[in-house]
């Protein structure tokens, strides 16, 4: 049965994890290769920093004949309800004190208003029940609440003019939501970035990233598709999101002439709205 997930219980975790491999006469790169895990990643877990998700948990009970000991007590996210591939994205956005994104089609999660996100949350397949929507919805307005606190995280988004364009939610509601952003933008808590059309193609066009720095971890990118999503903490691929990020940046309109766009396409859904 999984436990509360805290620091002690990380700590409890790792040092769990650090006897066995060691009794198993493994180095941390030794149970890497065998895991199929990063060898950093090993050392943030028994070090009590970060925690494995249930795929992980299963290959540490398989290789070091565990019993299912690493699975049974898994530190539970706090009863935070999220998709399972974003679930260990959200530990680290709680803890980052930079996060740049780019969002190709919707508004990003800790940018939503709770319009915007009940209607993204009630669509998709399958189908979800009510309660089902509405206990991920809870958890997505209290994600943005990282944005009451103004001095951290700094957060940069670049927003793919599909994002402005798409009227999630009809044209009351992506009006709200467009204003919030520019609100968020003219309070210098964020700064934004559309990408517009005639940019044409560009080095993020792929799929959503997520980049994070941190005061005591090195810095992760998280990148998403449809039903997936992956954490990376190789240097050499966080690095290249890195790049390609500050590519995109270099084709984007400036703060100021993005919440000026912005602006404009929200007063349209607002007369729209009429």
């Amino acid at each position: 049965m999984a436990i509360e997930d805290n620091p002690h219980s990380r700590t409890r975790y790792g040092e769990e994890l650090k006897r066995r491999r060691e009794a198993a006469g493994l180095t941390q790169e030794e149970l890497s290769e065998r895991a199929v895990m990063s060898r950093t990643h090993i050392a943030h877990i028994e070090a009590g920093r970060r925690r494995p998700d249930e795929a992980d948990a299963r290959r540490l009970d398989q290789v070091l004949g565990a019993g299912g000991f690493f699975l049974r007590f898994l530190p539970a996210l706090d009863g935070k309800v999220v998709a399972e591939h974003f679930a260990e994205a959200l530990e680290f956005e709680e803890k980052a004190t930079v996060i740049r994104e780019y969002a190709p089609k919707v508004v990003p999660g800790i940018l939503q208003t709770e319009a915007y996100a009940r209607e993204v949350l009630s669509s998709g397949y399958p189908p979800r029940s009510a309660s089902e929507r509405d206990r991920l919805l809870v958890t997505r307005l209290e994600r943005a609440r990282i944005l009451d606190n103004f001095d951290s995280p700094v957060v940069w988004t670049i927003l793919d003019e599909s994002v402005l364009r798409r009227p999630v939610g009809g044209p009351s509601g992506m009006g709200e939501q467009l204003r919030h952003i520019v609100a968020l933008g003219e309070s210098s808590r964020i700064r934004v970035h559309v990408l517009p059309f005639d940019v044409g193609y560009h080095t993020l066009m792929e799929g959503e990233v997520k980049l994070m720095r941190f005061d005591d971890l090195p810095p992760i990118a998280y990148v998403e598709g449809l039903k997936t999503g992956r954490v990376w903490e190789i240097p050499s691929v966080v690095r290249d999101c890195h790049v390609a990020y500050d590519h995109a940046l270099g084709d984007a309109l400036s703060h100021r002439k993005s919440l000026a766009l912005i602006r404009s396409v929200a007063e349209d859904y607002e007369h729209e709205a009429q």
